[in-house]
């Protein structure tokens, strides 16, 4: 399975209920199709770098979060499906990370060379 690494922008409300509920969505969706899900990172609320227009409203301010995951890209369509209908949705985007743990983890670099360890 691919890995994904998602950065989304929803509507700030003043209760986080619903971001919650999205956030429990979207992992949701990707954990009862098959799918992994690694980490969540809220960035918190931030001011757009400009107005954004979705589902007929005009957002100025919004809530940044972030979601790895490992799933299928039939999953993926339909996760993309979910996010786009969700009225709480501002902007999001999916970036394939790699398809093998080899592409997504790099072997740690020696910080000494050999020739400066035998002094």
């Amino acid at each position: 399975m691919p890995f994904y690494r998602m950065l989304c922008i929803s509507v700030h409300y003043p209760e986080y209920k619903h971001i919650k509920g999205l956030v429990r969505q979207a992992a949701l969706t990707i954990i009862e199709n098959g799918g992994v899900v690694r980490k969540i990172d809220s960035w918190g609320t931030k001011v757009l770098p400009q107005k954004m227009h979705r589902h007929g409203q005009n957002h100025t301010v919004g809530d940044y979060w972030m979601m790895y995951f490992d799933t299928s890209p039939r999953v993926l369509r339909e996760f993309n499906s979910i996010m786009r209908k969700d009225p709480s949705v501002i902007r999001w985007t999916t970036l394939k990370v790699g398809d093998k743990v080899e592409e997504i983890v790099s072997r740690p670099e020696k910080t000494l060379s050999d020739s400066y360890a035998q002094m």
